[in-house]
């Protein structure tokens, strides 16, 4: 039967440089983790055929495993199978691709981050499988704001990208910030790019009664991108009388070995150092408990795809502060399910702080409204979403032949 009817498709999603399978905010684990393991394993339960192909990072990692009903996650051998920093993956590509012989057949190939993608690129062409492309990130030039806070990370990824998302059947962003992104920086034509809108599990994320004290949490892998500083610079201006805690969760990477450390004494410089907590990366129950009881949520971050924590933070009933940075301001909808600053002044930041604790009624009204619109943006129906893409994919590639 055609692939193009309501046969089960056979999906291979490839992410070379960080397993889904990885708790965000360990390692180089984030937002993109959580999103192909949800996706994965909701086309699982809609029937499909899905195996996840990524690279070992660990000897004590199987050939494969089962992460949900039809989802095989692979572990690949390529580079030491031990942790690196992730600008090295891409020495890993050309082995990874030819690791990839072994695995198939497939009706669609489907990559996640440009290391995945070149590697799979050539693969999929080779068997004239359609290949989708999602970047989850994507290099900055120097000439564009977004690139204070986040550099290359590897030598050919600016070009690498762009050549993806010109030879790639298509390009799924993930907001349409990500979309624009991809047409203006990389040159993709805008037709060939598709917006599938990520959900958040509502049912592990939700409210519950606020800790006492009040504290604030800033989540995800310690990295510069993500604004750690920003969030203490402003819990340093908010007044002492009514200065809550700063819970910081997430691990360093390889490539940020020095960075937490840098976060402290920035702390300990501002007078704060008593009310910064470092916890470390969390799972995602701690996660949804960190959440739920927080008083409220901050995303700094200097350049989001998306912004998953302010979502999952949404259905767990918690006011967000988040910047106006690429696809938070599709996460957080400023007003009604959250704030959203376009200034990156700490004082701005202490201000909307002290808003939200001061004025409980504006926090209990952004919090049902965020619980309610989350509730609506589930993984079935994100995955839902995503095959229809595909379908429509393998339908242009039919008619072609």
């Amino acid at each position: 039967m055609s692939p193009l009817t309501s046969t089960p498709l056979r999906i291979a999603l490839v992410c070379l440089h960080t397993s889904p399978a990885s708790d965000p905010g360990i390692g180089d684990a984030g937002g993109m983790n959580v999103v192909v393991r949800n996706q994965a394993i909701a086309l699982g339960a809609l029937g499909h055929t899905v195996e996840i192909l990524t690279r070992r990072s660990s000897t004590e990692q199987p050939a494969e495993t089962e992460l949900g009903e039809n989802v095989t996650l692979r572990f690949l051998d390529a580079g030491p199978a031990h942790p690196v920093a992730k600008g090295v993956h891409e020495e890993f590509v050309d082995e990874f691709r030819d690791r990839m012989e072994a695995f198939g057949p497939y009706d669609v190939v489907h990559s996640h981050h440009w290391f995945s993608g070149m590697a799979a690129l050539p693969y999929a062409r080779e068997r004239r499988i359609p290949h989708l492309q999602s970047f989850h990130s994507i290099a900055a030039d120097h000439a564009t704001p977004l690139s204070e806070g986040e550099r290359p990370e590897s030598p050919g990824r600016l070009a690498g990208e762009a050549y993806l998302a010109k030879e790639s059947d298509l390009v799924v962003a993930i907001s349409a910030a990500e979309a624009d992104t991809v047409v203006r920086r990389l040159g993709a034509a805008p037709d060939s790019v598709r917006v599938v809108s990520p959900g958040v599990d509502s049912v592990l994320f939700h409210p519950g009664e606020t800790g006492d004290p009040a504290y604030v949490v800033a989540a995800g892998r310690l990295d510069p991108l993500k604004g750690f500083d920003l969030a203490i610079e402003a819990i340093s201006l908010v007044p002492k009388e009514k200065r809550p805690e700063l819970v910081i969760a997430g691990e360093e990477s390889v490539d940020y070995r020095d960075y937490p450390d840098e976060l402290l004494a920035l702390a300990e410089s501002h007078g704060v150092g008593s009310c910064v907590k470092f916890v470390g990366p969390q799972s995602r129950s701690d996660l949804a408990a960190l959440l739920r009881e927080a008083t409220i949520v901050v995303v700094p971050s200097h350049s989001e795809t998306y912004g998953l924590v302010a979502l999952e933070a949404s259905a767990s009933g918690t006011p967000v502060i988040a910047a106006a940075a690429g696809g938070l301001r599709e996460a957080v909808v400023d007003g009604v399910t959250g704030l959203v600053l376009p200034s990156r002044d700490a004082a701005v930041w202490a201000a909307a702080m002290v808003r939200l604790l001061d004025d409980r009624a504006l926090a209990s009204s952004l919090s049902m409204t965020a619980r309610v619109r989350a509730v609506g943006l589930s993984w079935n129906h994100s995955a839902e979403a995503l095959v229809a893409v595909y379908r429509s994919l393998l339908a242009a590639e039919t008619a072609l032949h």
